[in-house]
């Protein structure tokens, strides 16, 4: 019996410790949008640290939806600017939210998380980043997308 507890507060404390660990994450953001309504010229802007190292970083969008949303898909502009050196990355994402059948292709029961990757960005040492997110709908006011996440990662 006193083994299988060691081996229970062992596995737990493993679960634990990996559920904390942020691995290569240098940033992860998410903004609110009104749940009424996102507008198409309401642009959601994240601002980054200079980076403490340099480096292949990836680029992730983050989506969370309710089942207000009433679209099979979403198609987003992310505008990813470094500086100091002015360079753009410009990139269109056609976000596949439902499937044929109707099902969710995120997780979560009334709220759906999504995450969708974005691209891989060299970056120097005391680079900064400032990213501009809209949506590319024909649709002016989007209801039923809570929020959108910008996440970094160092490869």
């Amino acid at each position: 019996m006193i083994g299988k507890s060691r081996w229970l507060i062992g596995f737990l404390l493993i679960m634990f410790l990996a559920g904390a660990c942020t691995g290569n994450k240098v940033y992860d953001r998410y903004v609110h949008t009104p749940v009424a309504g996102w507008e198409k010229n309401d642009t959601l802007v994240f601002c980054l640290s200079p980076m403490a190292k340099a480096g292949q970083y990836e680029a992730d969008l983050g989506l969370r939806i309710t089942t207000d949303y009433p679209f099979m898909g979403l198609t987003l502009i992310v505008d990813q600017m470094i500086c100091p050196s002015n360079v753009h990355h410009v990139d269109t994402l056609s976000c596949k939210l439902i499937d044929e059948r109707g099902n969710s292709l995120g997780v979560g029961l009334s709220y759906y998380q999504y995450h969708f990757p974005i691209s891989t960005i060299s970056l120097r040492e005391a680079d900064s980043i400032v990213v501009r997110i809209r949506h590319d709908m024909k649709r002016e006011i989007l209801p039923g997308i809570s929020d959108i996440g910008y996440q970094l990662r160092l490869k």
